[in-house]
C-alpha cells in the first residue's frame, strides 16, 4: 500500500515538473522579444524623440510625434464607432441566444474575427479610399473599427451571459421597463468584463500595420485632419525598419519600444480587471 502511494507521489511530482517546465518554456520567446526590444529601443527615447516630427532624409535626429498623434486619433475614432455597435450587438446576442438572427449574427462575428487584417484593409480601400480618391485617417479608422467589432461583441456577450438571471428578474418584478433593466442593471453589473474586452480590442488593433497600408497610408508631417493621410506607429516602424539608413533603424527601435510598452500596459490592465471581475462573480 505504501509502495503504491509512493509511486503515485513520484508520478505526480514528475508530471508536475513537466508542466512547470513547459509553462516556463512558453514564456521564453516573450522574454527574449521583450528584452531585445527594450535593449535596442529604450536608449532612443527622449523628450525630443517624443515631441518632434521625423527629420528629412539624410539628417539625424527627428521624432515620432506625428505617429503618436495619428495612432491616437485613428484608434479613438475607431473606438467611438466600434464600442457602441459592438456592445449593442453583444447585448442582443446574450438576450436572444436562440433566435435565428442571433445564430447567423454570431456566425458572422466568428468569421469576421478570422479574416486577415490585410483583407480588411483591401476591402476598406475599395469601399472608402477609392471612391474618395485619397487615402485618409477616416478610412484607417474604419478598418480598425471593423477589426475591433468581433472582440467587443464576444466579450460583451460572454460577460452578460455570466450574470445570474435573478438580477434581471428582480428588476423586472419591480416594474422597471426592459430597456432600463438592460441599461441600468445588466450593463453596469457587467461593465468590468465589457471594459476588459474593449481594452483587449484596442491592444489588438493599435499594432496593426497591414490595413493602414491601404487606408491611412502614412504622413511625414503632423496632421489632425481625418480626410487626409495620417501616420501611425506601426506604419512608421515598418517604413523606418525597411529603410537603408541606420538612424532610421534607431528610430524604429524607439517607436517599437513605445508601442510595446503601451500594448503591455493595456494587457496588464486588462488582466487585473478580469481577475477582479471573476472574484466579484
Amino acid at each position: 500500500m505504501e509502495l503504491n502511494i509512493g509511486l503515485r507521489n513520484t508520478k505526480s511530482a514528475i508530471f508536475k515538473g513537466i508542466i512547470v517546465f513547459f509553462a516556463f518554456l512558453i514564456t521564453v520567446p516573450l522574454i527574449v522579444v521583450l528584452g531585445y526590444i527594450i535593449k535596442q529601443g529604450i536608449f532612443q527615447v527622449n523628450w525630443h524623440f517624443l515631441t518632434s516630427v521625423p527629420a528629412p532624409v539624410g539628417e539625424t535626429g527627428g521624432g515620432i510625434i506625428n505617429a503618436l498623434v495619428g495612432s491616437f486619433i485613428m484608434v479613438m475614432v475607431a473606438a467611438v464607432v466600434a464600442i457602441p455597435v459592438g456592445m449593442a450587438a453583444g447585448i442582443y446576442l446574450s438576450e436572444n441566444p436562440r433566435s435565428k438572427l442571433a445564430y447567423y449574427s454570431g456566425l458572422c462575428v466568428d468569421i469576421l474575427q478570422g479574416v486577415p487584417s490585410i483583407v480588411v484593409g483591401i476591402v476598406v480601400y475599395f469601399w472608402i479610399v477609392k471612391p474618395l480618391g485619397t487615402f485618409s485617417a477616416l478610412s484607417g479608422s474604419a478598418a480598425l473599427a471593423i477589426m475591433m467589432l468581433p472582440i467587443v461583441i464576444r466579450s460583451t456577450e460572454q460577460t452578460l451571459k455570466m450574470l445570474p438571471d435573478s438580477l434581471k428578474e428582480a428588476a423586472l418584478s419591480l416594474g422597471v421597463p426592459y430597456h432600463r433593466v438592460i441599461l441600468k442593471v445588466i450593463v453596469p453589473c457587467g461593465f468590468a468584463g465589457i471594459l476588459s474586452g474593449i481594452m483587449l480590442s484596442i491592444a489588438r488593433v493599435i499594432g496593426e500595420t497591414a490595413p493602414l497600408l491601404f487606408t491611412a497610408f502614412g504622413n511625414p508631417y503632423l496632421s489632425y485632419s481625418l480626410t487626409k493621410p495620417m501616420e501611425s506607429l506601426p506604419h512608421l516602424i515598418f517604413t523606418y525598419a525597411t529603410s537603408p539608413y541606420d538612424d532610421w533603424h534607431n528610430l524604429a527601435w524607439g517607436a517599437s519600444f513605445i508601442l510595446l510598452m503601451f500594448v503591455l500596459v493595456l494587457n496588464i490592465f486588462t488582466k487585473v480587471l478580469t481577475r477582479k471581475w471573476k472574484v466579484q462573480l
